[in-house]
């Protein structure tokens, strides 16, 4: 179709002498045209879908999974452990299992709301959008990063910026400009994802371009018949020596769940 289209517009040209400088020039600039252009908008297309796919090949088409959460301090350390159920883009599920003082706090997303269960006040709470950038459970994870929805890629343009081979492996750097018209906080965002799908980095900036936190992979697993980011880590520029950790105890893919899981009732009375 490329090659039609060519013709149609350099049809004047095409019909002089294929030797005359005038034909060879203007063909010349044509073809750089249309390698400026189809290049970027490949680069665009390719960078949305690399994003997409890494998103999909984190949650599959439903999972279900146990990890733990390290909140580290300076001056103390604690541990969660949690377990997890996920189906298509827009729903999931986190429940706290350990420490016996925490069991029973839930998490639970909705297509684009969310709601938090705590057995110590017996209530149900809607987080209201105002709210998505606070920590979650005291973490250094806002509740925006634990719904992983997305957001990212239907409120950004994303851009390739390079791809370099780490450890025989080809890693993607994208950078995320959010729409002038989008309602994140964020000025910008990379991140860096691996050709097999597998987040390494993602680094978070304010609207003054300024670093203000990074989430790193520091251990990838062969987990649920496929290669997953086992642990990782968030850390907040204005901190150092504070972090947060999520690690993957154990993850299963495309899991038959019931529609009931993700209901404000189970969220309340646990059944699963």
């Amino acid at each position: 179709m490329l090659v039609v289209r060519v013709r149609e517009i350099l049809g004047p040209v095409a019909s002089q002498d294929r030797c005359s400088p005038l034909n060879f020039k203007s063909l010349l600039a044509f073809s750089l045209f249309i390698v400026l252009a189809t290049g970027a908008n490949s680069a665009t297309r390719d960078a949305t879908e690399i994003i997409r796919d890494a998103l999909n090949h984190w949650r599959g088409l439903s999972s279900t999974s146990e990890m733990t959460m390290v909140i580290h301090r300076p001056d103390w350390e604690r541990s969660i452990s949690m377990r997890s159920w996920t189906e298509g883009e827009k729903r999931s599920l986190v429940r706290v299992t350990a420490p016996r003082k925490d069991r029973g706090n839930g998490t639970l997303i909705d297509d684009k709301t969310m709601w938090t269960y705590s057995p110590r006040v017996n209530r149900v709470i809607k987080v209201p959008s105002s709210m998505m950038n606070q920590s979650w459970m005291g973490s250094d994870f806002s509740n925006k990063d634990i719904s992983r929805t997305d957001e990212i890629v239907e409120e950004y343009d994303h851009v390739l910026l390079s791809e370099t081979e780490v450890e025989g492996v080809v890693v993607f750097e994208i950078e995320s400009i959010p729409h002038e018209d989008s309602a994140v906080v964020w000025g910008r965002e990379v991140l860096s994802i691996r050709a097999d799908n597998v987040l390494v980095g993602h680094r978070f900036y304010d609207q003054d371009g300024e670093l203000v936190k990074t989430l790193q992979t520091l251990e990838i697993a062969e987990m649920g018949g496929r290669p997953v980011a086992a642990v990782q880590r968030m850390e907040k520029e204005e901190v150092p020596g504070e972090w947060t950790e999520i690690r993957l105890d154990a993850v299963e893919f495309d899991v038959v769940l019931r529609d009931s899981i993700f209901s404000l009732s189970n969220l309340r009375n646990p059944r699963d």
